[in-house]
C-alpha cells in the first residue's frame, strides 16, 4: 500500500501548478510581444541571430536618418537652383532689351537697377544656409560661401561638397559647390555670374554708345552661365534619384530583416493564443482538483 503524506502532496501539487502557471505566463508574454524567446538561454542560436538582426536594424535607422538629411539638403539645393536659373533668364532678357538702340540712358539705368537687384539675389542664393550651420553651396566648411569686398564677389567655401553615407558602403554629395554653379568660361575667358552682372550694370549706368555693346557682351556671357546652372540642376536631380534608389534598397532589406525576425524569434499569434487558452484550462482544472482533493474526508484521514 502506497502512503501519501500531507507535505508530499502539497509539495508535488505546488510544483505542478507552479510549472503550469509559469508556462501560461510565458505564453501570455509571447502573445503580447509576438516573440517566442524571453531569454537567450531558451535558444542560444536563435538569440544570437536576433541580436545580429537588431544590429542591422539600428544601422538601417542611422542610414535612414542620413538619407533624410541628404534629401532635405538636395531638395533645398534644387529649389535654390531653380531660383538661380530664373534669375539668369531674367537677366538675359534684360540684356536683350538693353541692347536695343532705341533706349535712352534713363531706360538703361532703370534696367541697371534691376540687374543689381538680381546680382544681390544671386549672392544671397549662393549663401543659402543648409540648416546645420554651413552654407548649402559652400562645401564642408562653416560660414558663407561668398563674400563681397570692394564690389568683387569671391568664393570662400570648401573645394568639395559635404558627403553623407547611405549604407552598403554607398555615399552621396548632399549639394554642390558654388563654383560649379556660378563660375564658367565666357567669351573672354573664365569668369562668374557676379562679375558679368557687375560689369553689365556699371556699363548701363555709365550710358552712352558703349552701353548697347555691353548688353550684347552680357547676352553672350549669360548663355554659358545659364548652361552651367542648368547642368548643376541636373547633377542635383541625379543625386536625388540615387538617394531614392538607396531608400528602396533599404526598404527591401528592412522587409527581409523583419521576415527573418519573424522566422527566427516570432511567435505565431493564433497558435500561441490557442496554446495559452489550453494551458489556462489545464491550470484551472489542476487548481480545482487540488482544492477538491485537499478537502476530501479521505485525505483528512490520510493526514
Amino acid at each position: 500500500m502506497v502512503t501519501v503524506s500531507t507535505s508530499a502532496f502539497y509539495e508535488r501539487s505546488n510544483q505542478q501548478i507552479g510549472s503550469l502557471r509559469k508556462q501560461a505566463e510565458n505564453l501570455q508574454q509571447q502573445v503580447g510581444s509576438r516573440e517566442r524567446l524571453s531569454r537567450s538561454s531558451e535558444d542560444p542560436l536563435a538569440a544570437a541571430k536576433l541580436r545580429s538582426l537588431a544590429r542591422r536594424e539600428r544601422l538601417s535607422e542611422i542610414d535612414q536618418r542620413n538619407s533624410d538629411r541628404a534629401k532635405t539638403s538636395l531638395s533645398l539645393a534644387d529649389s535654390s537652383l531653380s531660383s538661380v536659373t530664373s534669375s539668369i533668364i531674367r537677366a538675359r532678357d534684360l540684356a536683350l532689351k538693353a541692347a536695343s538702340t532705341t533706349l535712352t540712358d534713363d531706360n538703361r539705368k532703370a534696367i541697371a537697377a534691376e540687374i543689381e537687384a538680381i546680382r544681390g539675389n544671386l549672392i544671397a542664393l549662393g549663401n543659402t544656409p543648409d540648416g546645420e550651420g554651413v552654407s548649402l553651396f559652400g562645401g564642408a566648411v562653416s560660414g558663407p560661401a561668398y563674400v563681397e569686398s570692394g564690389g568683387v564677389v569671391s568664393y570662400v567655401g570648401g573645394a568639395n561638397a559635404q558627403v553623407t553615407e547611405l549604407g552598403e558602403g554607398q555615399t552621396v554629395e548632399r549639394s554642390i559647390t558654388g563654383p560649379d554653379i556660378f563660375s564658367f568660361n565666357g567669351p573672354s575667358g573664365a569668369t562668374d555670374i557676379f562679375a558679368v552682372l557687375g560689369a553689365f550694370s556699371a556699363a548701363l549706368n555709365a550710358g552712352g554708345t558703349a552701353a548697347a555693346a555691353a548688353a550684347d557682351d552680357a547676352v553672350a556671357a549669360l548663355d554659358p552661365a545659364l548652361q552651367k546652372a542648368t547642368t548643376a540642376q541636373t547633377v542635383i536631380g541625379t543625386r536625388m534619384a540615387w538617394v531614392e534608389t538607396m531608400d528602396e534598397r533599404r526598404i527591401a532589406s528592412d522587409e527581409m530583416i523583419a521576415q527573418d525576425r519573424e522566422t527566427v524569434g516570432g511567435a505565431d499569434f493564433a497558435t500561441t493564443y490557442t496554446r495559452l487558452q489550453e494551458m489556462m484550462t489545464v491550470l484551472e482544472a489542476s487548481q480545482a482538483s487540488f482544492i477538491k482533493l485537499s478537502s476530501l474526508s479521505l485525505f483528512d484521514q490520510l493526514r
